[in-house]
């Protein structure tokens, strides 16, 4: 049975302490890390780069999930693997040349993944799941945190659970966006596969009670038959 995996979303971390907020996810049982890299360009935001990812690569063992919202994101593919990343997941939406990309960073030893906005569809897609470890379902609009799930993407995740079900390859299915204890059975019973949860974890007292919680509702919604 395929154990849910839980990645806080360091985004909503406090970064004056951010040694301690990664110590206290680790011991929590985080199973990776989520990095957003905000270009301001892509996304009308900005967030970390290349400097966090290689201090939190200094501070952590765990698997840095670094979730690359920025265009044409080959041209720093090197650099984010050189800083420590462990999979890289960049959007459909981000470059003409997204097949070379992901090959790239597999050729490089590194895990790929590729994230769809809300808005696009997962036409497509099929064509490309022998060439990722992970696909990402965008839950909102990339670009802020805190922000609330949008109901229809519930039946993206549904579709590409059937896609990806129903091929040889088997990436894991990611889910990020307004997730939070109260809705997250909604992402398990969809058919996610590793749930994304920055203010959801990081805006409550006890990260480790906090990520058991999502991880066991999450278990439950998507295993009924198993308790």
């Amino acid at each position: 049975m395929t154990k849910i995996k839980i990645a806080p979303s360091i985004l909503s971390a406090d970064f004056g302490t951010l040694r301690d907020e990664v110590s206290r996810l680790e011991a929590g049982g985080a199973d990776y890390l989520h990095i957003d890299v905000m270009d301001g360009v892509f996304v009308p935001n900005i967030s970390v780069g290349l400097p966090i990812v290689e201090a939190v690569r200094k501070i952590t063992a765990l698997p840095l999930d670094v979730h690359l919202m920025i265009t044409r994101p080959e041209n720093l593919l090197s650099a984010f693997i050189q800083a420590g990343a462990d999979l890289l997941t960049i959007h459909s939406e981000a470059t003409p040349n997204l097949h070379r990309a992901l090959s790239a960073i597999r050729q490089a030893g590194k895990k790929a993944g590729i994230a769809l906005n809300p808005g696009t569809p997962a036409s497509g897609l099929d064509e490309l799941l022998g060439e990722v470890d992970l696909v990402l379902v965008m839950t909102v609009n990339p670009g802020f945190g805190s922000q609330g799930l949008i109901p229809f993407t519930l039946e993206k995740v549904k579709k590409i659970r059937g896609l990806i079900d129903s091929s040889p390859a088997r990436p894991e299915l990611e889910v990020d966006g307004g997730i939070k204890l109260e809705n997250v059975e909604l992402l398990g019973r969809a058919g996610a596969d590793v749930i994304v949860s920055g203010s959801g974890i990081l805006t409550q007292s006890d990260y480790g009670r906090t990520i058991s919680e999502l991880r066991a509702k999450a278990q439950r919604a998507r295993f009924p038959g198993n308790r």
